[in-house]
């Protein structure tokens, strides 16, 4: 049995999704599962998918369900793995040849139930890394502190302890597709810290459909959405003031797009909402003309 499942959630990409795939192929350690979930295409990609089962030459599962978006795909993923590990590679992104033999031997040498799994690099298909390089100082840290407190910048590929992963499911709000996936990995945060390991593990392309080019837009299709991850990021305990009340204007914002006559009521840090108020405006009309005028 495999100890890692590189799972891809994907909506209408049987464009691109075959570069996921050969470099699936290429790994020079076949220790994995592919498990693919197709958020509910409407394009070739079962047909691509079965093709690829036939040809018989990596692990592949494929799952389809009907569309709910980036997190009802990661939550039907983390219910669907049963492996050690798990990481999640996006449909528009791929990985460097040595990843999964990177990933399966540090694990194999550091790996423990104390650790939640381990943060490596995304690059870019030049090489370079993305933001900044982990802190090599210390062997192990959570997301959060890497970010807000060692100055850590750009995004990480974070392979984590299956056992775990299956905590938190993203909430499913009607008519919303995207949860902000760090809701889970900052609650995941809580329980454990994660490895350090200063290797590329994904090669990271910014595609104009991807959610990552589109962040304004999703912001005021699911304020739900990213108004309760607002709300559950003011209540993340040991964090600074300014964090909170930086939480607080977002939330606002959201809260304004839903026309939530509670927010004050709900909030958990009532006084910093209110000083948040007039931000909050300012922000939330400042999404809508910029969507609006895109």
């Amino acid at each position: 049995m495999p100890i890692l499942t590189v799972f891809t959630p994907t909506y209408n990409r049987a464009y691109i999704l075959h570069q996921c795939y050969e470099s699936l192929k290429r790994q020079t350690n076949k220790e994995f599962i592919w498990l693919i979930i197709d958020d509910g295409s409407t394009d070739h990609t079962e047909e691509l998918v079965n093709n690829w089962i036939e040809e018989n030459i990596i692990s592949i599962r494929y799952y389809k369900q009907e569309n709910q978006g980036m997190h009802g795909a990661h939550n039907t993923a983390y219910s669907l793995i049963d492996t050690e590990l798990n990481v999640c590679i996006d449909s528009d992104d791929y990985m460097p040849d040595f990843a999964v033999e990177k990933i399966v031997s540090y694990w194999k040498e550091h790996g423990s139930r104390d650790v939640g799994g381990i943060i490596g690099l995304d690059c870019n298909s030049s090489g370079n890394v993305i933001g900044t390089k982990l802190p090599n100082e210390f062997k192990s840290s959570t997301l959060f502190n890497l970010y807000h407190k060692h100055g850590v910048k750009g995004d990480k590929k974070l392979v984590y302890r299956t056992e775990l992963t299956k905590k938190f499911p993203y909430p499913l709000f009607p008519n919303e597709k995207l949860v902000p996936l760090s809701y889970k990995y900052f609650m995941l945060d809580l329980e454990c810290e994660m490895l350090l390991l200063n290797e590329p593990l994904c090669i990271v392309e910014y595609l104009p459909d991807g959610s990552s080019m589109n962040i304004l837009k999703q912001y005021k299709q699911n304020p739900n959405s990213f108004g309760f991850y607002r709300l559950e990021m003011m209540k993340l305990p040991n964090t600074s003031l300014f964090f909170k009340f930086k939480q607080a204007i977002h939330y606002v914002s959201c809260s304004l797009f839903v026309k939530n006559d509670s927010m004050i009521k709900q909030s958990p840090t009532k006084l910093l909402t209110i000083f948040a108020l007039p931000l909050g405006i300012v922000l939330n009309k400042y999404i809508h003309f910029k969507v609006q005028n895109k």
